[in-house]
């Protein structure tokens, strides 16, 4: 792989994980009735079909502990073996541990790796011990550590903090750590992450060389430092508003959100538990006891198996039952048709949906409620118009009371293989919540190349009134976003442009110099912004000129703030920041052009 020389003992990134060049610096519808055909009385009568199942086990790869399983540190290292470095193979994992406490465990992470407590609260599964993602796969370097998860569990760190150095699609969730967090890999590599919500750490907080953050609805003891953009909101001690030096951009509170479900256990029952929607929200929700919401018994999920037919996910969802994905991968022949208000869909162990002959991989209708969690769309090698429509399109009902939930979606175009879709996610459904997503045109991996997994769109949002909480879209062949709705707001964007641009033309939009990251229409009179950083590494073309990041109407309802762009150690160059403003980077220091408001 090509490297390119930086000063520091961080130099020599290869160029596929190139994101950086700083180092340590820094309640349930019931089952219709099925009727069997009308026959005459001599004929023998259809039968009627069979109603599908709710509830059963959580299949293979589902894999649940407790304080008395036996040689749970060799379990947990045999996965971690499997997975480690498999980034883009099949295995999937999803490890549950029932309530209790745990002595002297050392969880490693690996590729589609997911750890969870099974408690109502956090501190309801303790850990003495840790649950650590590192990168000595990738020699030091975190900016691959994808697609793995921590959920709902109590940790007390032998030496006092906790490592978990990951990258995008790696949340943090429900988290308690009973001493300090370290989110850079050991040597303080590099590192491209990340997102935590609904987590309390009792100390400090060090990123070290991560470039950038989002922390919602939590509790911190501290936060060390800042590269390039760390965003906060509703974070008790998260530090003050102090964009660009240091960045930090810091809301006090979270307009509306509502976490993520979750599996738990209720006595020996298992359970999904929903919590409530929140407006203004500021801290955990099981900080004071039991949190807020309502449950549903896993008798009303159809328990989904890998090599389920999507006409099977359908009938269940027909029947009046929600979907509990277990981990591995399912192919679809045709959409997953969400079309009843309050269905969940909750992937284990980053369960991966692959389209096969360019269908769309999941649509809802436009009702209250719905919450999709938890899953990995993988884009099909015959290309897909669309791989997840939220809401038809159209779509204009009110749900501000009961919005759609997308949470820890991600969605990904080659790497594993050649993958194609024109628009990978698409918003039509009014207040639709986007908390936490990575869209991702892969830039290594198999079947990869400008044509390749060609993908020009990463989201569009047509419906009003949308927010997005930790918005990840990355290298799309034109427009990483477009926001059509009126009233949207995003707080935290990370981006690249898409790095195998061969030549200028390539990305030449009419009389602009390249396809803005984040661009909202013209049409739009209100929308808002907050911590959008957008970055080039143009190393096919290094010559390649990209105008502005950002591109909205010049209107007075159309707001951003905290806006950077960055030039990855010179390969390729923004003009500007937003529209016609801001200063042009520059050179091969790889330092952010910022502007604080706009306009």
């Amino acid at each position: 792989m090509p490297r390119i020389p930086t000063d520091g003992p961080d130099s020599g990134r290869s160029a596929p994980a190139r994101r950086a060049v700083l180092g340590a610096m820094a309640a349930t519808a019931a089952a219709p009735t099925l009727l069997a055909l009308s026959s005459p009385a001599s004929a023998t009568p259809a039968k009627k079909p069979s109603a599908l199942p709710g509830g059963g086990d959580l299949g293979p790869n589902v894999i649940v502990f407790d304080p008395s399983t036996p040689n749970i540190q060799g379990r947990l290292d045999e996965v971690f073996r499997q997975q480690e470095s498999a980034q883009f193979g099949t295995g999937r994992y999803a490890l549950l541990f029932k309530p209790g406490t745990y002595n002297g465990l050392n969880a490693q992470l690996g590729f589609y790796t997911s750890i969870a407590g099974l408690g109502l609260s956090p501190d309801d599964t303790t850990i003495n011990g840790d649950v650590t993602v590192d990168a000595g796969w990738f020699n030091g370097n975190a900016t691959q550590n994808f697609w793995r998860s921590a959920e709902n569990l109590a940790l007390v760190p032998v030496n006092g903090t906790n490592r978990w150095a990951v990258a995008q699609a790696a949340p943090f969730r429900r988290m308690h750590v009973r001493g300090g967090l370290n989110l850079a890999p050991n040597g303080y590599g590099w590192a491209s992450g990340g997102y935590i919500a609904d987590s309390r750490i009792d100390g400090q907080v060090g990123p070290y060389s991560q470039q950038q953050w989002y922390t919602r609805d939590s509790s911190v003891g501290g936060w060390v430092n800042a590269v390039w953009n760390m965003v906060f909101s509703g974070v008790q001690g998260a530090p003050a508003q102090s964009f660009p030096n240091p960045p930090y951009t810091t809301l006090d509170t979270t307009p509306v959100s509502r976490e993520k479900p979750f599996l738990y256990l209720n006595g020996s029952e298992y359970r999904v538990f929903l919590p409530e929607k929140r407006t203004n929200a500021r801290g955990t929700t099981w900080g004071s006891g039991t949190p807020r919401g309502s449950s549903l018994p896993l008798s009303q999920f159809y328990v989904a198996k890998p090599g389920v037919t999507a006409a099977t996910l359908n009938a269940a969802l027909a029947q009046g039952l929600h979907l509990l994905l277990t981990p591995g991968i399912y192919h679809l022949d045709r959409p997953i048709e969400v079309n009843r208000a309050n269905t969940v869909v909750l992937g284990l162990g980053y369960a991966t949906l692959i389209p096969d002959n360019g269908v769309t991989a999941m649509k809802t209708a436009d009702v209250d409620g719905v919450r999709l969690a938890g899953f990995l769309i993988d884009a099909g090698p015959v290309n897909s118009a669309t791989l997840l429509e939220v809401g038809p399109a159209g779509a204009s009902a009110n749900h501000s009371a009961n919005p759609t939930t997308v949470q820890d979606v991600f969605v990904r175009i080659g790497g594993a293989g050649a993958g194609k879709a024109t628009t990978s996610m698409v918003i039509n459904s009014r207040h639709t919540i986007v908390d936490h997503t990575w869209i991702w045109r892969a830039d290594h991996g198999t079947g990869v190349g400008w044509e390749t997994n060609r993908a020009d769109y990463g989201i569009r949002v047509n419906g009003d009134d949308v927010l997005a909480t930790g918005l990840f879209v990355e290298h799309f062949n034109k427009y990483d976003v477009q926001w059509y709705g009126q009233r949207g707001r995003t707080i935290f964007f990370q981006n690249e442009k898409a790095y195998d641009a061969p030549n200028q033309a390539a990305i030449q939009n009419g009389s602009v110099k390249g396809y803005a990251a984040y661009k909202v229409a013209d049409s739009v009179t209100t929308h808002e912004g907050w911590g959008l950083g957008s970055y080039c590494y143009y190393n096919v073309d290094p010559t390649i000129v990209q105008h502005h990041g950002f591109a909205a109407p010049n209107v007075p309802g159309v707001k951003f703030h905290d806006l950077l762009v960055v030039s990855l150690g010179g390969n390729g160059q923004y003009e500007r920041v937003v529209n016609d403003t801001g200063s042009p980077t520059s050179g091969t220091s790889t330092v952010p052009s910022t502007v604080v408001s706009y306009p």
